[in-house]
């Protein structure tokens, strides 16, 4: 092993040193922080036994090993609700990336179409993905708003009434998956148009003139030649949707009742709110972690025996 190593680095050292600044920075800011998170969760440190500085003083840690303590307490039900919260950050991801991968692929199928003004539509399309996270959530907010919100307005004009959007739990969850799915459907467009556009033209001429119905087309033709594309932006979506921190968080905000938190929310007020546990905190990243790891290995062990079956 050593010497294969040896003779790799004397062979192709311009690749390696090549690669050795990226595997750099991704130690500095990926390996690292995951190995702390890590050991903290091992622990029980909080805010009142982690070492700090208070002017010149110097106050050294104090909080100890604990084993699997923190995730006994998780997993059981003896600390916050796990369970509660995990349903519907499960619910909120499928919501959303069910309504992402559907009206992504039904804009695709239309801009794939001859149209005048295709690339202004195009543009206007694309423009909820390129606006910052942060300013969408905050213009959304203002919209929620219940007393001087423009959604409220037209509610008042058709004779509705003003809901408390931003206050009702169900309502919370409702307006988070509009706002999440309008951010998210213009990068499943692009990623599908993309998918259209790489289809020969010549499998849906042959179809046509087999007398095969545009559905038949689209079943037999357009989604087996979107499954490559669609099994990558379905994953992606889901590991994206399922950490999407800033939608519940920047639209709701303080007001976030424990109904409407997702668990990436939940893991961040422990760590930044309040009595700060960080113990506490980095458990429920690393079993957020172990569950997308989890998930990503059944999806693409799923993908491939569907692959072996369409071959």
């Amino acid at each position: 092993m050593t010497m294969t190593l040896r003779r790799s680095l004397s062979t192709h050292w311009y690749a390696w040193a090549m690669v050795l600044p990226v595997v750099v920075v991704l130690a500095v800011l990926v390996g690292y922080p995951l190995g702390k998170g890590v050991y903290l969760s091992f622990t029980d440190a909080n805010e009142a036994n982690s070492a700090r500085t208070i002017g010149v003083n110097h106050i050294p840690s104090t909080y100890s090993f604990v084993g699997l303590d923190n995730y006994w307490r998780v997993l059981s039900g003896q600390e916050g609700n796990f369970y509660g919260r995990l349903g519907w950050t499960v619910v909120w991801t499928a919501s959303c990336v069910v309504l992402h991968y559907a009206l992504g692929l039904g804009l695709a199928l239309l801009l794939n179409r001859p149209m005048r003004l295709r690339g202004l539509y195009r543009v206007l399309l694309i423009l909820p993905w390129a606006v910052p996270a942060f300013v969408g959530a905050f213009s959304w907010r203002l919209m929620f708003n219940e007393k001087y919100g423009v959604l409220n307005a037209v509610l008042d004009r058709l004779g509705v009434g003003a809901l408390d959007w931003l206050g009702d739990s169900t309502l919370q969850k409702a307006a988070a998956v509009a706002v999440n799915v309008w951010m998210g459907v213009p990068f499943m467009m692009v990623a599908l148009l993309g998918g259209l556009q790489a289809i020969p033209a010549e499998l849906h001429e042959a179809a046509e003139i087999d007398g095969a119905s545009p559905w038949q087309r689209f079943r037999h033709v357009t989604l087996p030649g979107l499954r490559a594309v669609s099994g990558t932006v379905v994953l992606l979506g889901t590991i994206w949707t399922f950490n999407m921190f800033q939608v519940i968080y920047l639209l709701i905000g303080q007001g976030a009742s424990s109904e409407s938190e997702i668990l990436v929310t939940y893991a961040y007020r422990l760590a930044f709110q309040g009595i700060r546990d960080y113990a506490g905190s980095a458990t429920y990243g690393i079993l957020i972690l172990s569950l997308l790891l989890v998930f990503a290995t059944f999806y693409r062990r799923m993908l491939a025996r569907q692959e072996v079956a369409v071959r």
